[in-house]
């Protein structure tokens, strides 16, 4: 695909704003398979694991997201693990409505495509729990998805965007790194990262 959008930036309205929900019986017309198949492309141009349909200007309740094997071959085991990291299938949900499972909450540094470049310590829920249609072949199938670890952060972030709320809403302001910065704390852990930068870690 071709002449794809650019990723809207902070400071747009629309990530701003909360995302309308989508008629089901949109779901299955070429018109809305149409922003799907430019968010997926998209996404996997910048790289990234998620994108909302805010971030190319459409204000619309839907998501994409997609961890693959590729992306973290690169990535040092004992981080793999801690970040509980594993691959997640290409996955389009419309209208999703996310719920925090009681639990553990944990905290990593986190980026943003409409942030770009920037990441800062994010404290998340571990496990969630998130209802809608699964448009992934299409059709708007309801559908319920449990997931932990790194999917779950994922789908945080994600469902963040519909709401208007970016991560440096969340995040621990002293840890924000600039690009320039950001590859410091690769392969460092979490606590080595808020020990330098004088975070006091919560959860």
């Amino acid at each position: 695909m071709t002449d794809l959008p650019l990723i809207v930036q902070a400071g747009d309205p629309v990530l701003r704003s909360v995302a309308l929900p989508v008629p089901p019986d949109e779901v299955g017309t070429p018109e809305f398979r149409a922003i799907v198949d430019t968010m997926i492309a998209v996404m996997r141009a910048a790289p990234g694991v998620g994108l909302a349909a805010p971030q190319i200007g459409v204000p619309k309740r839907v998501i994409v997201v997609e961890d693959r094997e590729d992306l973290l071959a690169g990535m040092n085991a004992d981080v793999r693990a801690a970040r509980e990291r594993n691959p997640l299938p290409l996955t389009v949900i419309v209208n999703p409505v996310l719920a925090l499972v009681p639990g553990a909450r944990v905290t990593f540094f986190e980026g943003c495509l409409s942030v770009s470049g920037y990441m800062a310590l994010v404290a998340r829920a571990s496990l969630v729990q998130v209802t809608g249609l699964d448009a992934t072949t299409g059709v708007g199938i309801p559908r319920v998805w449990r997931l932990r670890g790194w999917s779950a952060r994922i789908l945080q972030h994600e469902v963040d965007h519909l709401e208007g709320t970016l991560y440096v809403d969340r995040m621990y302001s002293r840890s924000l790194c600039s690009p320039q910065e950001a590859a410091r704390w690769a392969g460092r852990t979490t606590q080595e990262a808020a020990a330098a930068l004088g975070v006091e870690l919560c959860e």
